[in-house]
């Protein structure tokens, strides 16, 4: 059998639930019950002042099993523009960087290379604008940044994309170069309508199952509820150390 992995995307809204309580603590149980390889997370920062992680390191590290990839871009800040990546223990980070993209809000990019399944996979986490236009143009480079990647190994790309529409302009950009999942509508968490949040993959994966993360925890826990999908690596490629 082919080593397979687990990726989620979660839009955790800067940790407030649908009551209104911020609760790091339930993001946490959340994932727990996804048990996901990799998590890419939106809205991890605080919006103001500091701009503070969502969910402290060590609450992370105390309570999951996951350790958040270092992007050191600010003392308090698990995120780039709110956007985060968690990998589990044991999980080797060879490589991660930050993506500045065209925006008229703040926006960015996350991406790590990580050693998982017998692969190095390139990992990008998104947040994509609320303006179609921007939207397209955000797409057409990533896509285009994600596609060069792919001579490492395999790639996957994950966020909320904020696209209602099926036959946008955005999902055509990634098309080009990569297979658009969809997982389900996540967005209202309470009454999902909106298939906003996405996962792509390259060629080198196949998708052998993706779904929306609907337990009643998280439809508290955040106003999005998490995507999924799960891997199987057909393509292995590890170039040499340098």
């Amino acid at each position: 059998m082919a080593p397979s992995f687990k990726v989620a995307s979660y839009n955790i809204h800067k940790g407030v639930g649908t009551d209104r309580k911020r609760d790091p603590a339930r993001i946490l149980r959340v994932l727990q019950e996804i048990d996901a390889d990799i998590v890419c997370l939106q809205e991890a920062d605080l919006r103001f002042g500091t701009r503070a992680s969502v969910l402290p390191r060590f609450l992370i590290e105390g309570h999951s099993d996951y350790i958040p990839v270092p992007l050191d871009v600010q003392h308090d800040s698990m995120g780039w523009h709110g956007n985060a990546i968690l990998a589990r223990r044991g999980i080797a980070v060879e490589r991660h960087d930050i993506i500045h993209i065209p925006c008229l809000e703040p926006r960015g990019v996350v991406t790590a290379t990580l050693g998982i399944a017998g692969a190095n996979v390139s990992v990008f986490g998104m947040h994509l604008d609320l303006s179609g236009l921007w939207r397209a143009r955000q797409a057409r480079a990533i896509a285009a940044l994600a596609d060069t990647a792919r001579a490492n190994g395999p790639v996957v790309l994950l966020g909320d994309l904020n696209e209602w529409r099926a036959n946008s302009a955005c999902f055509r950009e990634f098309g080009k170069h990569f297979a658009v999942l969809d997982p389900g509508p996540s967005f209202p968490a309470r009454r999902p309508l909106g298939r906003l949040d996405r996962i792509m993959h390259c060629g080198a994966l196949v998708a052998k199952g993706c779904g929306v993360h609907g337990s009643a925890l998280a439809t508290t826990a955040s106003d999005h509820l998490p995507v999924w999908a799960e891997f199987r690596v057909t393509s292995i490629h590890l170039p040499p150390r340098a």
